[in-house]
């Protein structure tokens, strides 16, 4: 299996960053998993929204990305608690 290049746009990293620092360390890894299985058990695939899927990280936040198999690249749209995730 190929892996997978993360892309990770500059507003969610800002929101990554405003995270606490436990958090940030949790969502980091689990990114670095999300290039070797795109499609984890537990993502969900959005509806309306094309090609975005979701991730829970520590329960109350939520990584939004997208996945492109032609050019094995995953790109991370947002990174936020869950009440504001899906504004």
């Amino acid at each position: 299996m190929n892996e997978y290049t993360l892309l990770c746009k500059r507003s969610a990293k800002k929101e990554k960053s405003k995270l606490p620092i436990e958090i940030q360390n949790i969502v980091f890894k689990e990114l670095e998993l999300l290039k070797f299985n795109p499609r984890p058990d537990g993502c969900k695939k959005l509806r309306g929204n094309n090609g975005l899927y979701r991730i829970r990280v520590a329960r109350k936040y939520r990584v939004i990305y997208c996945v492109d198999d032609s050019t094995l690249t995953v790109e991370v749209q947002r990174i936020s608690h869950r009440s504001e995730a899906y504004e």
